[in-house]
């Protein structure tokens, strides 16, 4: 038998290994590469802002294609809003892009092993051990990714929100699909797992109320002193620097505490989200000048130790 004739039975005989079984490699692979591309290309597309039509400059056409349809609590306009979307877009397309390339990948390792004539059901049960295993392993972490893709996905809230999580309250600097950090009025920078968060207190979507509670004497004239912290916060957001955050007049609610030594009055003010602590400070300062120039007296207005010491306490003893 001549070498040419030896080689054609081997080559013959073994085609489907030398042959068919790696052009069918070859095709899954190069299927599971085309699939992935195309799909993250489609997801990058998704998670970029559009940019507007000359014709049109709604916010929708800025906002990612993603979360068009999507829950969406930011109020529409400004830098702060925009940056805030296209992070939940990036973040979100993130772990849909890992998801396409975990099944795909997936598909073809079991692909390859059908073609190369293993057995895959053994392969498929124990993944299925493995991965049980792991869930249970590693449920802590499991449960903050899932959180934190849920907290995405209903905006529950953004870099630069103004968050109570619990154990901390402060500005939100980053947001993961496993950790959130923030930075309260301290300086600390907190981080916190997604999992362990069980409520979120968010001051700054929509609107805001600013609550302002000022003390006067017991024997100050109540409604006088209420009419005067009116009027002086009236006056307050009426001013120019402050007028575009205010959106609603101030309420004066009336007595809100009575202790044996003062009253307590209390007024709200509706603001805008992040605004209304600014407005409590200016107010509240303008309310003690208001009271000062119309005589209101404010409790211990030299003090509380005098004022103890001026009910006829001769002992000396507060």
């Amino acid at each position: 038998m001549t070498p040419q004739l030896i080689a054609f039975e081997w080559t013959e005989t073994n085609r489907e290994w030398l042959i068919e079984n790696p052009i069918r490699i070859a095709t899954y692979v190069a299927v599971a590469l085309i699939v992935r591309y195309i799909l993250h290309r489609l997801i990058d597309r998704t998670t970029k802002r559009s940019k507007p039509a000359a014709a049109d400059i709604g916010v929708e056409t800025r906002k990612p294609a993603l979360l068009r349809h999507l829950r969406d609590r930011t109020p529409a306009g400004g830098v702060a809003a925009a940056e805030r979307r296209a992070q939940r877009a990036k973040t979100i397309g993130s772990v849909l892009k890992s998801t396409v390339s975990i099944i795909l990948l997936v598909w073809v390792v079991l692909s390859i092993l059908s073609v190369l004539g293993v057995n895959i059901a053994p392969f498929i049960a124990s993944a299925g051990v493995v991965g049980l295993a792991i869930g249970f392993g590693a449920q802590n972490l499991v449960r903050d990714f899932v959180s934190g893709v849920f907290m995405l996905l209903e905006d529950q809230y953004g870099v630069g929100d103004i968050v109570d999580l619990g154990e901390a309250i402060g500005e939100v600097e980053t947001v993961g699909l496993r950790i959130t950090t923030l930075r309260d009025i301290d300086g600390t920078l907190w981080y916190v797992r997604n999992g362990e968060i069980l409520r979120v207190g968010n001051m700054s979507q929509e609107y805001a109320v600013a609550r302002i509670e000022v003390p006067v004497s017991l024997s100050a004239d109540i409604d006088r002193a209420q009419q005067v912290a009116l009027e002086a916060a009236t006056a307050t957001v009426a001013e120019k620097d402050l007028a575009d955050d205010v959106l609603g007049p101030p309420e004066m609610l009336g007595v809100q505490e009575v202790s044996p030594d003062m009253v307590t009055l209390r007024m709200t003010l509706k603001t805008k989200a992040n605004s209304q602590w600014a407005l409590q400070r200016r107010i509240r300062r303008d309310i003690l000048r208001a009271y000062e120039e119309h005589g209101i007296e404010l409790p211990y207005p030299k003090g509380r130790l005098a004022g103890l010491l001026g009910n006829g306490n001769g002992s000396g003893q507060v």
